[in-house]
C-alpha cells in the first residue's frame, strides 16, 4: 500500500524524474501550452503553479528559487514579467489539462497542460492580424477604385 507516499514517479529514478519535469515546467512558462501524457502533465501541473506563485511575489529571492528551478534565463525573465503580472489577481488555478485522446504509436493517453488565458492571448493576436488584412484589402480596393475614377 501506499499510504502517505504522494506524488509521481514516472517510472524514473530521481535524476531523471527531476529532469523531466524542470524540462516539461520550462515548455509549459515558454510556450503557454505543451502536449505530452496525462500522468507527466498531472506531475508537472502543481510546479508550474509554484512557479507562477514564485511570481507573483517577485522578490530577489523568488527569483533566485526560480532559476535554480528552471532551465533557461528566458523563461524566468518571462515568468516574472508577463506572467506574474497576468496572474497577479488570481488565487491559483493557473493551469488546465485537456485530454486529447490516444497517441497511435503506443496507445498513450495525451493530454495538453496550458496556462489559463492563453487560448486568449493568441486568439486576440489572430483576430489582430485577420483585421489588419481586412485593413489592407479595403484600402487596397479604395485605392483601385481612386485610380480608376481619375482615368
Amino acid at each position: 500500500m501506499r499510504h502517505k507516499r504522494a506524488g509521481y514517479k514516472l517510472k524514473r529514478d530521481v535524476g531523471a524524474r527531476k529532469s523531466l519535469l524542470r524540462g516539461l515546467v520550462t515548455s509549459v512558462i515558454e510556450q503557454e501550452r505543451i502536449i505530452t501524457t496525462v500522468p507527466k502533465a498531472k506531475a508537472a501541473k502543481p510546479l508550474v503553479e509554484k512557479m507562477i506563485t514564485l511570481a507573483k511575489r517577485d522578490s530577489l529571492h523568488s527569483r533566485r528559487q526560480a532559476a535554480s528551478f528552471l532551465q533557461t534565463p528566458a523563461s524566468v525573465k518571462k515568468l516574472f514579467e508577463k506572467l506574474g503580472t497576468r496572474f497577479g489577481q488570481r488565487n491559483g488555478g493557473y493551469t488546465r489539462i485537456v485530454r486529447l485522446g490516444w497517441r497511435k504509436g503506443d496507445g498513450a493517453e495525451q493530454a495538453m497542460l496550458e496556462l489559463v488565458g492563453s487560448e486568449l492571448v493568441k486568439r486576440a493576436a489572430e483576430r489582430a492580424k485577420r483585421r489588419e488584412e481586412r485593413l489592407r484589402a479595403v484600402k487596397e480596393g479604395r485605392e483601385e477604385e481612386d485610380s480608376e475614377e481619375k482615368s
